[in-house]
């Protein structure tokens, strides 16, 4: 059976939800989780052009990561330390293309091992994961070769892979993440909470 995790490694609520989707696909062995990318920012001046101004998105941004971190299990996110970074927020597909040159490396284990890499170092580190260097970092962390995912996440292949997903994620009508979809179900919109993502799940289970 397939699971479809909708995310983008910008998003606050996708970082506090990839760990339950993990226990999720221990939970359930028979599940096989699909990744797919979904682009919140999907281009290098789309935080000014969704808020106004680069720095009025940040601010607005961080209040996010602050709700967000709440609803995380281990409150990982560090809204304050990003607020001193002196980097332009970073923008979606840097890191999704990093993602998905993973998956051509590793398959679904390594972008998401790669997917979480990243998030780490955005939420919790506040790294700038619009830069190379720190992807490459992002790629090191998963057990990955730093120069071969830089070059794959340059190929057009794996931008079309991108592209592929983010299509996908709108034929089912999302319009946000974390979203996880069963068989083409959606089973979770936003991070809900361990109880309640396995009441969901296990139900549309019982129905197929």
């Amino acid at each position: 059976m397939q699971a479809e995790f909708f995310h983008d490694p910008l998003c606050a609520w996708c970082y506090a939800m990839s760990p339950r989707v993990r226990q999720l696909a221990a939970e359930f062995p028979q599940l096989e989780v699909i990744h797919r990318s979904f682009a919140l920012a999907p281009t290098v001046d789309a935080i000014e052009k969704i808020f106004g101004d680069r720095a009025s998105g940040k601010l607005e941004i961080l209040d996010h990561w602050r709700a967000a971190n709440e609803h995380d299990d281990e409150r990982r996110m560090q809204p304050e330390l990003m607020a001193q970074q002196d980097f332009d927020y970073p923008w979606s597909m840097p890191a999704l293309l990093g993602c998905e040159a993973a998956r051509q490396m590793a398959g679904e284990a390594g972008y998401w091992d790669y997917f979480d890499a990243v998030q780490r170092l955005h939420l919790t580190a506040c790294r700038n994961i619009a830069d190379a260097e720190v992807l490459g970092d992002c790629a090191e962390q998963a057990g990955l070769d730093r120069v071969q995912l830089l070059i794959l996440s340059e190929q057009e292949a794996t931008l079309r892979a991108v592209q592929q997903d983010i299509a996908r994620a709108h034929s089912f009508g999302l319009r946000g993440v974390p979203a996880l979809l069963l068989d083409g179900r959606v089973v979770a919109q936003g991070a809900l909470d361990w109880p309640q993502l396995l009441e969901n799940v296990s139900q549309v289970m019982a129905q197929l």
